[in-house]
């Protein structure tokens, strides 16, 4: 196990501005989540500058700012995925307990993104060095090839500007650094493919007893939809956490696993535990996340990081269009807003939040693009859930949040007249669902009456039972769906806070209907009874066809800043540069046109390894050597024969 030294060499706000004023910085870098940090360390390997902004302090990079992370959750009565994270007012970010029905006409405006429906979303993401990485739950799917065609094959959605061969070495760079655990053997269907000889960095994750319960009972069973047959089989997925490394990785080199980040040696994060806690925080750190790229960043020495400093405006040059500066507010308290502006400089700029605040900071500097899709056609995948109880005890519990599923509906001809979907079998029981196990307990006791022995017997009973399926439905781009800003609400710093513009078209519905009906086929071949319910009362709750439904977002915020074939139908080409402004880059899930159905964390990191290499070789005119294309080919596996 690689332990990852934490040290990272922060720079204060004067430094900054001086240093970019002496020319320093070849590229301004705002945001430290998975997408600037993957692109600050390919430019600081290949020798430049690189000033990085991040909004949230910086705690969390040693062992004990972790650890207090950890304390929040434990002590936390809430365990959303934000809860180990502290609320700070300079830097807010959304949180699932502050979302609530919608009242029609009345926009929704307790928690930091400002809902304005007609249906309330209460997905979220994660102002902290790290970004969303640190919650998220590391399933790492690629896209399907036809994901990236849907409004050619199935007339649905929009086509990006390349496919799926053009990303593929470039999928293979981003599990080498999120250190994939995946077979694949069990990985090539529905059109993926690998390079000859390729195999990931570590050996797949096995399968809970969960899922080898369920893939008994469900395995074969076949669904014909659009004339087409699709037969169930569960699959693992593959994951970014911390597995058995793969000898046959690299040419025969193997493959070192990457732990916890300290500033002295810690014997944790070398490989997955199964604490069942992935989201919102992996207690030992073998889980993936942005910091530990950033650590490799930093011990180049070319990367200075600027902690709580809030990115408040992209200034233009008026003359030739190009991005003259970026203004930030620096904070030097959580306790309090007291802040001072200031300005940097650079040759290239790397907006690489999220899709909501890379729109946010564009539009709030009143810059739409020229095509006006800056905010538009937001994404999400939308979940439905749909829980019951096995006849016999299944380890509910046991391993990571979600080890296997089923990719047969994520594909086909189906998708001409609705979502296609994947489904997750989770470990941990009806908690996303019902709120278990500490619904469990609060119903034995207020219900049953039951206390001592008899209670926790009968918890474990219970949840050991426990069966939760979540579907996650496609959402294509609809410019309706969108991110705007308004004066009227700011945050603490003055700053114009998103505002939510989201409604579920009849296409994700009929999706989100048809799982409904696939979970019931489920539950009945695995002898379950099925308990869930959707409330009219819950804020996800819609109609269609006359049944109810509720829906849960899957914290994928996509699409906002799109790429495309020209000017006049994205904002960005397919390197993630703007089409307005050419030293300018918005890079992440907001770049995507389409999100199909695997979590989008894979894809955004692969288009910043291809955004990376168009930065160094357009930087290459200011003294930079040159990069060949032979320094970003990944070393192959060894054969598989």
């Amino acid at each position: 196990m690689s332990e990852a030294n934490s040290t990272m060499k922060q720079v204060t706000p004067d430094s900054a501005v001086q240093n970019s004023a002496n020319g320093k910085y070849d590229a301004v870098i705002i945001g430290s989540g998975i997408s600037g940090a993957i692109t600050a360390k390919e430019l600081t390997a290949k020798g430049l500058n690189v000033l990085m902004l991040e909004a949230a302090p910086a705690k969390d990079m040693s062992y004990k700012g972790f650890k207090s992370y950890l304390s929040n959750y434990y002590e936390n009565a809430s365990k959303d995925n934000n809860s180990p994270y502290p609320n700070n007012p300079n830097a807010r970010m959304p949180r699932s307990t502050d979302v609530s029905k919608l009242k029609p006409g009345v926009a929704g405006a307790k928690g930091y993104l400002v809902q304005n429906g007609p249906l309330a979303l209460d997905s979220t993401y994660t102002r902290v060095t790290g970004g969303t990485t640190m919650h998220w739950e590391a399933k790492i799917l690629r896209m399907l090839p036809d994901d990236f065609s849907i409004k050619t094959k199935y007339g649905v959605g929009l086509d990006w500007p390349i496919n799926y061969d053009d990303l593929m070495p470039f999928y293979q760079m981003a599990e080498r650094e999120i250190g994939v655990s995946a077979d694949v053997e069990e990985q090539g269907f529905y059109g993926i493919k690998y390079e000859p000889g390729y195999v990931y960095p570590m050996h797949g994750l096995p399968p809970s007893y969960l899922d080898k319960i369920v893939a008994k009972g469900i395995d074969g069973a076949e669904f014909v939809l659009n004339g087409e047959t699709h037969t169930i089989k569960v699959r693992p997925f593959p994951q970014g956490r911390n597995g058995i490394p793969n000898e046959r990785y690299n040419n025969g080199q193997g493959f070192t696993p990457v732990g916890a980040l300290s500033t002295y040696q810690v014997e944790q994060g070398g490989r997955c535990q199964g604490n069942n806690n992935c989201v919102p925080i992996c207690p030992v750190q073998a889980k993936y996340d942005a910091r530990k790229t950033l650590v490799a960043a930093a011990k180049t020495g070319r990367l200075d990081f600027l902690p709580q400093a809030v990115a408040s405006k992209v200034v233009v040059n008026e003359h030739d269009n190009s991005i003259q500066h970026i203004e930030f507010k620096h904070y030097a308290s959580t306790s309090s807003t007291e802040h001072t502006v200031h300005q940097v400089h650079g040759k290239i700029f790397v907006l690489a939040t999220n899709a909501i605040e890379n729109a946010r900071l564009m539009l709030a500097s009143k810059l739409p693009s020229s095509s006006g899709l800056v905010g538009k056609n937001l994404m999400d995948h939308t979940y439905l859930l749909a829980w019951g109880l096995l006849p016999e005890a299944a380890g509910t519990m046991r391993g990571t949040k979600c080890t296997s599923g089923i990719a047969d509906f994520r594909h086909g001809e189906g998708r001409k007249s609705q979502a296609p979907f994947g489904v997750d079998i989770h470990n941990d029981g009806w908690g996303w669902a019902t709120g278990s196990p500490f619904s469990d307990v609060e119903s034995l006791v207020d219900a049953e009456n039951k206390f001592g022995r008899a209670l926790r017997q009968s918890v474990v009973n219970r949840i050991s039972n426990q069966l939760l399926f979540a579907f996650m439905v496609e959402q294509t781009a609809d410019e309706s769906n969108c991110v705007t800003v308004d004066e009227a609400y700011l945050d603490a710093l003055g700053n114009q806070r998103p505002v939510i513009h989201y409604q579920l078209s009849d296409y994700s519905k009929a999706g989100i209907a048809y799982s409904r009906h696939t979970s019931k086929v489920f539950f009945q071949r695995l002898g379950a009874k099925d308990f869930s319910s959707y409330s009219p009362l819950d804020y996800g709750h819609f109609q269609y066809e006359g049944e109810d439904y509720y829906f849960r977002g899957g914290n994928h915020f996509s699409g906002t800043h799109i790429m495309g074939t020209c000017a006049a139908n994205s904002v960005v080409d397919e390197n993630q540069k703007s089409w307005d402004h050419n030293n300018l880059y918005l890079v992440g899930s907001g770049s995507m046109p389409s999100i199909g159905t695997s979590n989008t964390t894979l894809t955004l990191a692969a288009l910043c390894y291809k955004t990376s290499k168009h930065i160094i070789e357009t930087l290459s005119q200011y003294s930079v050597g040159v990069v060949s294309d032979s320094d970003y080919k990944i070393a192959k596996g060894a054969s598989h024969e």
